[in-house]
């Protein structure tokens, strides 16, 4: 947590504010929102997603020249109208002409605006698609130690905030093409139609480009800070919503509720000086054009009245006039979208990068059901920093159908070696041993299939309890499902639900008790049918009732099978074939609950300094969740 300063409290408060406090809140993270307008590196990774759809790109282009032809046709043909149907004797066939080609002219327009608004909406619909399966498939391929370290809401914006900001700049990207197209058809056809007036019209061209010289630098950071201040805002908003429960319960609404003001009157002021920066432009450009306008009407005025110039080329400047500095003002703000397009780019194309340290080989070996479900360590030596080393060259045999619990105090390395069973990272030294087989030398799905996994915190995803008993199996049946719910005692609260099997969970699970949602994690382990059950403090943070139920469970679910299991609560592995101990990352003890307790070791200290007492507990008080629950 950090202290968050307003050094800017000279600023008087708005009508209803006050001035930001110095307070405690959530870490500031700074994103760099404006890049270099054009990354050439970047471009053609993006390109890569835009290939596909390149015929539909060209045909955009095309539609857009089409398009701005037409815009530069219009004032023409009314030039003509006036000037060869109305005022030189009023010819009716001139007239006539100028009329129907105004109306081709205005259904080509229609037609290529059309085109060209399909077709650009399709490319950057379907590369926002393809953009974002990439990333989310390519995030479901790293390894565990990059998200260990990588903040979700970081990876959570770059496939949202990112992507949106390359539909933005694509959507815009093709139509900045007419603009500059317009923007010097417009000069060739004012210097045709009358060069000294051209010449003359546009001299106030040189007043915009001074201005924005000391416009752009202030107003880049404007914006900069408004869309920093606006993020930082959305964070603490999603903080506070999920954390409502600590805050509710430690009684810091008011607390909380002021770190948001704070951030949110600061993203007030900032975006009301964004605000001023942009409409600042506005009046200037409306300003320059009315002067442009001016110099029209009284110069080309005076030469209609003298004979040299012809009063449909007037109102033909005048129409070009007037769009003269729309296309300046698009292409300003295409400066800073291709800004932010390129930054988002290089985010995403950093997502895609990410290396996936962790690959299969060329011949890898494809477990199968046969394998006989042995876990063997070699001198395992492994660390989530090379330098800081978690395990020191650990040996153990669990052999076919043993169950062997790890103990230990914690930061031993326990949880560390279930995650290389499953080979979630890699060693840095020694092997681990899967059916014989070196887990580096076997496919991760079928190392997958014949490992499943009971976590402490058992993650639930939003749907039906049938989907989620049977997610690592979908080819299971509901027969399957219910077989696997009855045998771990699940069946029962299931079927007391609305819905049955067909309940719907909601995040998480949250309308569950964790006892329950444990049941359902047994039950999906069952169904998955996997060969080795690796269980990670699956009882710790349940009730002893509901212990008692999961225990008979373990019963049904460890048998034919490899386990390994974690467990502060010692009393519960006692009936385990072995039991390894762990300390600072070094196996030091090894045998089962009587020789360990025999040995009087580690084991033994930390079994008789919380458990031993269980042994004296009635059963029948241990199921009503008595003196257990309460030493626990």
């Amino acid at each position: 947590m950090s202290v968050i300063e307003d050094n800017d409290s000279d600023v008087a408060a708005f009508p209803g504010q006050r001035p930001p406090r110095a307070s405690v809140g959530s870490h500031r993270i700074e994103e760099e929102v404006f890049g270099k307008a054009y990354d050439p590196k970047t471009v053609r990774r993006i390109w890569a997603f835009v290939r596909p759809y390149r015929m539909k790109i060209y045909l955009s282009v095309a539609a857009v020249l089409v398009f701005t032809a037409t815009q530069l046709a219009i004032p023409l043909i009314i030039g003509f109208a006036i000037d060869r149907g109305m005022v030189q004797g009023g010819d009716a066939t001139n007239l006539l002409w100028a009329v129907a080609a105004f109306a081709v002219v205005v259904a080509i327009n229609y037609a290529a605006s059309w085109v060209q608004e399909s077709q650009v909406g399709q490319v950057a619909e379907n590369v926002l698609f393809d953009m974002r399966r990439a990333m989310f498939a390519q995030l479901q391929r790293v390894s565990l130690s990059f998200m260990d370290k990588t903040e979700v809401g970081r990876l959570m914006s770059r496939l949202q905030g990112d992507v949106n900001s390359m539909q933005e700049f694509l959507e815009t990207s093709v139509i900045s093409v007419g603009d500059v197209v317009l923007l010097f058809g417009i000069v060739v056809v004012l210097l045709t139609l009358d060069f000294r007036l051209g010449l003359l019209t546009l001299s106030t061209m040189p007043i915009l480009f001074v201005v924005r010289i000391f416009w752009l630098p202030p107003a880049k950071r404007a914006f900069w800070a408004a869309h920093e201040s606006n993020s930082i805002t959305n964070g603490a908003m999603a903080e506070g919503i999920n954390g409502v429960r600590t805050v509710q319960n430690l009684d810091r609404q008011k607390v909380n509720f002021d770190l948001y003001d704070d951030k949110a009157y600061a993203n007030l002021r900032t975006q009301l000086t964004g605000s001023r920066y942009a409409q600042v432009m506005v009046p200037i450009v409306d300003t320059l054009t009315g002067m442009a306008m001016a110099i029209v009407v009284v110069v080309g005025g005076s030469l209609v009245l003298n004979g040299g110039l012809q009063i449909g080329v007037i109102v033909a400047f005048l129409f070009y006039i007037q769009r003269f500095f729309d296309p300046i003002r698009s292409l300003t703000m295409q400066y800073s979208i291709m800004q932010r397009a390129m930054t988002s780019g290089r985010r995403i194309t950093d997502v895609l990068d990410i290396p996936a340290t962790i690959n299969d080989k060329p011949d890898a070996v494809t477990l199968t059901r046969d394998m006989d479900g042995s876990v063997e360590f070699r001198d395992v030596v492994f660390g989530y920093s090379a330098d800081r080393p978690v395990l020191r060259n650990v040996s153990f045999t669990v052999k076919p159908g043993e169950t062997v619990a790890l103990v230990g105090p914690t930061g031993s390395g326990k949880t560390s070696a279930m995650s290389l069973v499953h080979r979630f990272y890699e060693v840095q030294g020694g092997a681990v041993m899967v059916g014989g087989h070196d887990v580096r030398d076997v496919t991760q799905e079928s190392l997958g299939e014949q490992v499943a996994m009971v976590l402490q915190e058992p993650f639930l995803f939003t749907g039906s309890i049938f989907d989620n008993i049977r997610y690592n199996k979908a080819s299971a049946t509901r027969e399957d499902v219910i077989a696997a719910a009855r045998a771990v005692g699940a069946h029962d609260f299931i079927e007391r639900l609305p819905g049955g099997y067909d309940s719907v969970l909601e995040q998480r699970g949250s309308n569950l008790s964790l006892g329950q949602r444990q049941l359902l994690s047994f039950a999906r382990a069952l169904v998955a049918d996997a060969k080795i059950l690796v269980l990670d403090e699956a009882t710790a943070n349940i009730d002893s009732y509901t212990e008692r139920q999961i225990q008979k469970a373990l019963l049904t679910l460890l048998e034919g099978r490899t386990g390994m299991v974690i467990a502060h609560r010692l009393a519960t592995i006692r009936g385990a074939d072995r039991i390894i101990v762990l300390q600072n990352g070094e196996l030091i003890e090894n045998g089962n609950h009587d020789e360990l307790m025999a040995l009087d070791g580690l084991y033994a200290r930390l079994y008789n300094m919380n458990y031993a007492s269980f042994d004296d507990i009635p059963d029948e008080l241990v199921a009503a969740g008595g003196p257990r629950a309460a030493s626990t």
